[in-house]
């Protein structure tokens, strides 16, 4: 009868202990390639600013264990090691910290550099949101990959949300055309496919650049002259008021200037492809709201 209850009691922790394994988690890059850990990242480095912001919105904060050179958001990640910038990693400082998952800038990092990480077999994830819809996905993604899917993911809705308010609000409002400097010397904005672009058409602007085939595109302050913007929007620290809009201003025939709609926004949340992008949207949306009103 003893025999039977321990035959009994074998099997049925025979047959339980499939489901007390946890099973791979696979997830698909923005490269196209598939990453799989066999359990949740415990070590994450994040190799551009932005990918450090993504990593806390997803849930994923305590387990970042090295960060780039301007990874200054949230606070918390201005504590971390600094393994480098975006443009060159210090390998040795990187492998010195044993990440078992890192994050890394699609066409920002070295591609040099990732094939050495690559080729040591480190676990590498590479990231970079060209929609709204993006970013919402890449921090359900590392929520995943980090074991933090409850707060990844109510993040990553939030941010959905807030953007489709905005697109609601903004729907039927009055186009401006805005030019949109990204570089003051040599003179750079950005076309339709940049997220900035689609942040302003997110808020009724119209990006006099939008069709330009680069993504980045070097332009003359002579095409700014002809098309004519009505709003000139550029990043500043903190969105402070500094010298970067100063040339056009004796271009007094130009709508945006004689119109006074040379704004300034902070540069940090509307540059990064993160959560941020949401309080961004509002302030550009709010200068074109003054642009509207002044025409």
């Amino acid at each position: 009868m003893i025999k039977w209850k321990a035959v009994a009691l074998l099997l049925g922790l025979m047959l339980l202990a499939p489901f007390g394994v946890a099973a791979p988690v696979c997830v698909t890059d923005d490269q196209g390639e598939e990453l799989c850990l066999d359990h949740p990242a415990k070590r994450i480095a994040t190799l551009s600013p932005g990918a450090t912001e993504l990593a806390f919105a997803a849930g994923a904060g305590d387990k970042v264990v090295a960060v780039v050179n301007y990874s200054d958001y949230p606070e918390a990640a201005l504590k971390l090691p600094l393994v480098g910038n975006h443009t060159r990693i210090d390998l040795e400082a990187l492998l010195a910290l044993k990440p078992d998952l890192v994050i890394t800038w699609r066409t920002g990092n070295p591609p040099a550099q990732m094939e050495m990480l690559r080729a040591l077999g480190l676990p590498m994830f590479a990231i970079e949101p060209r929609t709204f819809e993006g970013v919402s996905k890449v921090i359900e993604q590392l929520s995943t990959l980090a074991g933090t899917e409850q707060e990844g993911f109510a993040e990553a809705e939030r941010f959905r949300k807030g953007i489709a308010e905005i697109a609601e609000q903004y729907r039927d409002a009055e186009p401006v055309p805005v030019f949109y400097q990204v570089w003051q010397t040599p003179l750079m904005t950005i076309n339709d496919n940049h997220l900035i672009g689609k942040v302003i058409q997110l808020c009724g602007g119209v990006n006099v650049f939008g069709d330009m085939p680069r993504l980045v595109p070097r332009i003359s302050a002579e095409v700014v002259l002809e098309a004519d913007p009505h709003a000139i929007i550029t990043g500043s620290v903190e969105g402070i008021e500094d010298n970067q809009l100063d040339r056009w201003k004796s271009y007094t025939g130009m709508t945006a200037v004689a119109n006074k709609n040379l704004f300034f926004v902070p540069a940090s949340p509307i540059s990064r492809p993160t959560p941020r992008l949401l309080e961004a949207s509002r302030d550009i949306c709010q200068r074109l709201d003054v642009a509207r009103e002044r025409e």
